[in-house]
Order: C-alpha cells, then sequence, then structure tokens
C-alpha cells in the first residue's frame, strides 16, 4: 500500500529528531524535507488508488 510513503515520513521524522537533539539544523531541515516529501507521496498514492477505483467503477459489468 502506502509502503513508501510511511518510510520516508519515518526517516525523516528521525532526522528530525537527531537534528533538534544535536543543535545541527541542517539535519533537522532534511527531516523536515524528507517527513513532506512521504506526506506528499502518500497523498499522491491515495489519488492513484482513488482514480483506479473510479475507472473499475465505470467498467461494464456483465448482465447478472
Amino acid at each position: 500500500m502506502a509502503k513508501k510513503s510511511g518510510m520516508e515520513k519515518a526517516k525523516g521524522k528521525i532526522k528530525e529528531t537527531v537534528g533538534k537533539a544535536t543543535g545541527n539544523k541542517r539535519m533537522e531541515a532534511e527531516g523536515k524535507t524528507e517527513e513532506m516529501k512521504g506526506k506528499a507521496r502518500e497523498a499522491m498514492e491515495k489519488g492513484h488508488r482513488r482514480s483506479g477505483k473510479a475507472v473499475d467503477d465505470m467498467k461494464p459489468r456483465p448482465p447478472a
């Protein structure tokens, strides 16, 4: 499902936390960026799934 986006969000959160703890502003910023990238990917995946379902719903069904 949304495994890649979840991994990006988790990795970003870890980087952000480590950056805050060590005072490394660059790592903190990279973490925030990765987390937002994961959220964007998640939204894209969700839209892709919805559009696929909409196409499936429009396909003609054989008479029952």
